[in-house]
């Protein structure tokens, strides 16, 4: 059906770069659609004045008139034009006044994936021909009724003049009521018959929502598995991608970011080290402020590596676009790109406060473990050259929940170990190698192995295990054995470099 409507279709594209038109010209014409270019919004109002068209594609940023405003101008005129918006990910704002004042049917993110692209079009052709037929077929259905009313008002007279004349009449009377019958009979079919339509697409409509929900599921899993496989090439089993995923998602529900940009903002927190899988093992975990020079410029490409690796999935191109200006800085001094200011994705500061803040209080940013309120104000120090004031502010209301949570957490040793305690950070050698991951329960039996362990090689683990109780009582005495999760911070503690 598509490909024979498309010789019929004719296409407006709108942009003032020449270039872009061109580019959309080439794409479109071997598809055997009518195409024409307008280089800015008043030279497209010229040639829909003479013109019939279909479908319009016009670019967001234009000089006098922009997209938003020339949409609306094709709405108020031309309500029946299907209407597509080409905008770039920083234009959101833009996007959503195309949106309210154009009533878009759909918009295209630059750069576009040519697919994307022509099958955007198609499915507006589509929704536009389908559209025109519905209104045709109301057209057809109105007349039928108007006929049929007055097929119903010749009736009447025909009965009040059969009324006079019934004797003569009497077989004319019952050949058409069994006319009426027929009828009534084959309309009833017809209803019973679309019913058992409906109720069949229903069906199938439901099959594929479970489809859908089922490829998301695992989508969602292979992402968090591979997570976990990034963390085993460091010699990581903390889960730290998932921590760094967790706090982001948090930070952009409490922006009010769209569902689908909270869920690329989550995915990109899973992944955000991706590129380090190829740097050398020495290079790793190595601290930035202690690489050389040369080391520091291989460093700064795996934002790049990162990106070069995901973008051939499809659903992931948000993710590597946010990945990729993770260590940008709203002062310009970032990299690899150096954005500054509003150039610097949301997405990507939310990562970058999230993985620094996770790095802090698990060690991976200096030899030590900061408490979470030593780590706030770590980040609060070079908050205003790195983030964005909505970003800091938002983190500021979390953190109350964040300083709850690790003062839910208690430090003791091995003696005073008890079945049932699980692990809130994990359990490392004397060596620093792990030994028990976050999350793990204590049982009776691994609790006397412990004990026994420590004994026999004459060392003291420390061990830090969530509390019973969410919150613990002004005053009270510490639980036997216990002492503060974290020490209080030097004065001529050396400063971490951010994530």
């Amino acid at each position: 059906m598509t490909n024979e409507l498309k010789p019929e279709s004719t296409l407006l594209f709108v942009d003032d770069e020449p270039s872009i038109l061109s580019a959309l010209r080439r794409l479109c014409r071997p598809q055997g659609y009518r195409v024409l270019t307008a280089e800015s919004g008043a030279a497209a109002l010229e040639i829909l004045e003479r013109e019939p068209v279909d479908l319009i594609v016009s670019d967001m940023r234009m000089p006098q008139m922009d997209g938003a405003q020339l949409l609306e101008a094709v709405r108020q005129r031309w309500p029946e034009m299907a209407r597509l918006l080409l905008t770039g990910y920083a234009d959101i704002g833009s996007t959503i006044a195309a949106i309210n004042q154009g009533e878009i049917h759909r918009y295209i993110a630059k750069p576009w994936d040519d697919q994307d692209l022509l099958l955007s079009l198609s499915d507006s052709l589509e929704r536009l021909n389908l559209e025109r037929e519905n209104r045709r077929l109301g057209a057809l259905s109105q007349a039928q009724n108007e006929q049929l009313q007055a097929a119903n008002t010749l009736l009447q007279d025909l009965n009040e003049q059969l009324e006079t004349s019934n004797a003569q009449l009497a077989n004319s009377n019952q050949d058409l009521e069994c006319r009426v019958k027929e009828r009534t009979a084959e309309l009833e079919q017809s209803n019973a018959q679309l019913a058992d339509a409906n109720a069949q697409m229903a069906q199938a409509n439901q099959k594929l929502n479970q489809a859908n929900a089922l490829l998301e599921e695992n989508f969602a899993m292979s992402i968090s598995v591979f997570s976990a496989l990034l963390e085993l090439r460091d010699g990581s089993v903390s889960g730290h991608g998932h921590k760094v995923a967790g706090l982001a998602l948090r930070l952009a529900e409490h922006l009010k970011l769209g569902a689908i940009e909270a869920v690329d903002i989550y995915n990109a927190g899973l992944l955000h080290e991706i590129g380090k899988i190829g740097l050398p093992d020495g290079l790793m975990n190595k601290t930035v402020s202690l690489m050389t020079g040369a080391e520091f410029e291989r460093y700064k490409h795996h934002p790049l590596e990162a990106q070069a690796a995901l973008m051939p999935l499809g659903r992931l191109h948000q993710t590597a676009l946010i990945i990729r200006s993770q260590h940008e800085r709203v002062d310009g001094h970032g990299f690899p790109d150096g954005l500054s200011g509003y150039e610097v994705p949301l997405g990507s500061q939310i990562v970058n406060l999230a993985a620094t803040y996770e790095a802090l209080i698990t060690g991976r940013l200096a030899e030590k473990e900061y408490s979470v309120q030593e780590a706030a104000d770590l980040i609060a120090e070079g908050a205003a050259q790195r983030y964005a004031p909505e970003l800091i502010e938002a983190f500021n209301a979390l953190l109350p929940e964040l300083l709850a949570a690790d003062d839910a957490v208690i430090e003791l040793d091995g003696q005073h170990l008890k079945p049932g305690m699980v692990l809130a950070r994990p359990l490392l050698s004397p060596q620093g190698s792990v030994l028990l991951p976050v999350g793990f329960r204590f049982t009776a039996q691994l609790v006397a192995q412990v004990q026994k362990l420590e004994a026999r090689d004459n060392v003291a683990l420390r061990y830090f295990v969530k509390m019973d109780k969410p919150a613990k009582k002004s005053g009270a005495a510490p639980a036997p054995g216990a002492r503060p999760s974290q020490p209080p911070l030097p004065a001529n503690a050396n400063r971490p470099q951010h994530a």
